[in-house]
């Protein structure tokens, strides 16, 4: 078998059920996040993964035959098949808030820059690579995208189309 770009695809239960080389498995997505940010393995309990072209992680919260023929299933969730495994801002913002390990909050100037696209070099001791950048709103923590942290940066990775001029209140 072979990966189609056109068509969903869903991903294998275990590295053993691989079928398609490179293609990830469910228990590899689910254990990347467990991993890497501390998220309980019960918040993906519900949800279904499918891969579209190669790498592109989809989750979908509901099942369906695979494979589909559909331009869309879910939200996109992850990027694999590269040296380092990316999750998506739209996936920080709806799982993040669990996370407990490798994100890094921001005050009010920093989320601004941040959510402009602008790199940061904030005080950080933990892991390089991929965070979940979050700031405090209404007293929560609330996840607002992804930052590559390397060589003490903060780099913002927010999509250009998702960034955001955001003044200070009055």
């Amino acid at each position: 078998m072979t990966n189609d770009g056109q068509r969903f695809d869903r991903l294998p239960a275990t590295a053993a059920e691989r079928e398609v080389a490179g293609r990830a498995s469910r228990a590899e997505v689910i254990d990347w996040w467990v991993d890497r940010f501390g998220i309980d393995r019960e918040a993906f309990a519900d949800y279904t993964f499918w891969e579209k072209g190669a790498g592109k992680i989809w989750i979908f919260a509901a099942d369906l035959p695979t494979p589909v023929d559909a331009e869309g299933v879910g939200m996109t969730f992850l990027r694999t098949r590269q040296e380092h495994w990316k999750p998506t801002t739209n996936a920080v913002q709806r799982f993040g808030g669990a996370a407990t390990r490798n994100v890094i909050e921001l005050d009010a100037d920093g989320a601004r820059t941040f959510l402009a696209g602008e790199d940061l070099d904030p005080e950080w001791d933990g892991d390089w690579g991929y965070l979940i950048v979050a700031h405090r709103i209404a007293g929560e923590r609330e996840p607002i995208g992804v930052g590559l942290y390397v060589h003490d940066e903060l780099r913002s990775v927010i999509p250009k189309g998702r960034r955001a001029s955001v003044s200070p209140p009055e």
